[in-house]
């Protein structure tokens, strides 16, 4: 029969594991020395990718952070919009809703031009420190705006600006070009028992 370690062993062997992790962490933090706006993606299958968005979104009007967001295809707001409003924050929802009830192929595409313009008026304004791009991915995929004009665009922002996009289906170029990509994945979902979206939860 194994024996258990003693209670001694296990607290000293914790301690020098996490005395050398502790020595690996600030060699990192020593070595990062670079400091610049950050190109972020939120990609994935899963819930919770405009929700962790909106999280960062939250943190930088704390701090004060002039911020933007643009919320493509959804038709109104997201309620978070609500509990975030500030004289910091300007928000626009350019869409008609989900692309399987407009049908409208250039109806849609018209208004994510119009999205990609007021993006591009925030990336253009130097006091904007924060800009959140909801469902942006989910335009690229389906090819209503052009992604090397988007993507050129992308490379070139300013390098104080803090850039986060999210949407299923992100373009591999856009994976590639980001400097922090999270990928959601789909473990279950109550959509897929019959469970139907929740105020508070979805909406």
């Amino acid at each position: 029969m194994k024996k258990n370690p003693s209670p001694s062993l296990s607290e000293e062997h914790h301690r020098e594991s996490m005395q050398a992790l502790q020595v690996e962490m600030r060699e990192k933090m020593r070595a990062a020395k670079d400091k610049h706006g950050l190109l972020m993606v939120h990609t994935g299958g899963g819930k919770g990718k405009s929700t962790a968005a909106f999280g960062m979104l939250a943190r930088s009007l704390a701090h004060g952070r002039k911020c933007g967001v643009v919320q493509f295809i959804k038709s109104t707001p997201d309620a978070v919009e609500k509990v975030l409003r500030s004289p910091n924050l300007t928000w626009h929802a350019v869409g008609d809703g989900f692309t399987w009830d407009t049908q409208d192929k250039a109806g849609d595409i018209a208004k994510c031009r119009e999205g990609w313009r007021l993006a591009c008026g925030f990336f253009n304004d130097p006091t904007v420190t924060f800009v959140m791009l909801d469902e942006l991915n989910v335009v690229l995929s389906m090819e209503y705006l052009p992604k090397d004009e988007v993507l050129s665009v992308l490379r070139a922002k300013r390098s104080d600006l803090h850039l986060v996009i999210t949407g299923r289906g992100a373009l591999p170029e856009l994976i590639e070009l980001a400097d922090l990509v999270t990928e959601m994945k789909e473990i279950k979902h109550p959509f897929n028992a019959g469970v139907k979206a929740q105020l508070g939860i979805e909406f």
